[in-house]
């Protein structure tokens, strides 16, 4: 079986030691996939002295990186070779950048060639990948770019919702000049076949979330719903996809954190992100949606207030290694 691989994320962040401490918490037990880190062997072993527990190269082969912490054992691609010593927490300098950028870049090369299963990302620092010459907002439009994909849909997830973002990283101003039926219909589209392929479900229940107050009211407050929204959801629904709305955001989720739908397509960042995080804020998922490859990540950034202290909770990584191991096993039946 291909192994998931979950990159390390920055070096000076809290990803290495969130690795460190789900391996010994036994979750990369709880998966049916091998998981195995592609990063950093001595930021590793740094990672380990959080808990007691410094890593110990059992052997190498084949490019390959075998580690020993305490009981458990950790396969590590080794793409970079930091000096730990020299690296404070919280401060990436170039050489972090890069490496962060490294790790993503190995990964989805070995997914597109079928040599791995998923991709598995721990948090980056945007800026010093950008500082170190890779010019992308984040994970998804390098992913995105790498995989020769021009429409992907951001998922955020857990257990009770699911939501899916038609705009993302946007001023709320400018929002309402991006909608437009065609990136509806194609965050619906890519929804709903995610969600057939990945997540196994033969007919997701997709709800559409308006963009005003109250679905506008008729018009009363917007006509965005009318002109743009609405006609999108009849194209969905023309080609056979179980999809309803313009619903009013300020009561629809209630009803969709009782499992009334699959998933919630909404029209921006924070009317998806709010409810979301008020139900899942430790243990939520994001997955790129679109892509060739299976991804999913933690929901949550580098947390530089906690790196090093062996604090940060690893519920959001145990979550993405399982949302993973889940859907690459439903794309291979």
């Amino acid at each position: 079986m291909q192994p998931l691989l979950l990159t390390m994320g920055d070096p000076t962040g809290v990803g290495p030691e969130l690795i460190i401490k789900t391996l010994l918490n036994h979750t990369f037990d709880d998966v049916s996939h091998p998981v195995h880190v592609v990063g950093d062997v001595n930021i590793l072993c740094r990672a380990g002295k959080i808990f007691g527990c410094a890593g110990g190269i059992i052997s190498e082969q084949d490019g390959l990186v075998h580690l020993q912490f305490g009981q458990k054992k950790l396969v590590v691609h080794g793409i970079s070779t930091l000096d730990g010593a020299a690296l404070r927490y919280g401060q990436p300098d170039t050489a972090c950048g890069k490496a962060m950028a490294d790790y993503v870049e190995y990964a989805i090369a070995r997914c597109l060639d079928k040599t791995a299963a998923g991709v598995v990302t721990a948090p980056i620092n945007k800026a010093a990948i950008n500082a170190a010459g890779f010019h992308f907002p984040g994970h998804t439009e390098l992913l995105a770019e790498r995989c020769g994909v021009k429409k992907v849909v951001m998922m955020l997830a857990g257990e009770r919702l699911k939501v899916c973002l038609v705009t993302t990283h946007l001023a709320y101003r400018d929002v309402p000049a991006v909608l437009s039926p065609t990136e509806i219909v194609e965050t619906i589209t890519i929804t709903a076949t995610a969600l057939r392929d990945q997540f196994g479900l033969d007919q997701p229940r997709l709800a559409v979330l308006a963009l005003n107050p109250h679905a506008s009211e008729n018009g009363l407050f917007g006509d965005e719903e009318e002109r743009i929204i609405a006609p999108a959801i009849a194209t969905v629904q023309q080609a056979g996809l179980t999809v309803s709305g313009p619903h009013s955001a300020d009561t629809l989720f209630h009803f969709a954190a009782q499992g009334a739908y699959d998933a919630v397509i909404c029209m921006y960042h924070d009317q998806g992100l709010i409810p979301l995080k008020l139900l899942h804020f430790d243990d939520a998922v994001n997955v790129t949606l679109g892509l060739p490859i299976v991804r999913t990540s933690v929901d949550h950034g580098t947390a530089y207030d906690l790196a090093g202290s062996g604090k940060a909770n690893t519920a959001s990584l145990v979550a993405a290694l399982k949302m993973a191991d889940q859907v690459a096993g439903n794309r291979n039946t």
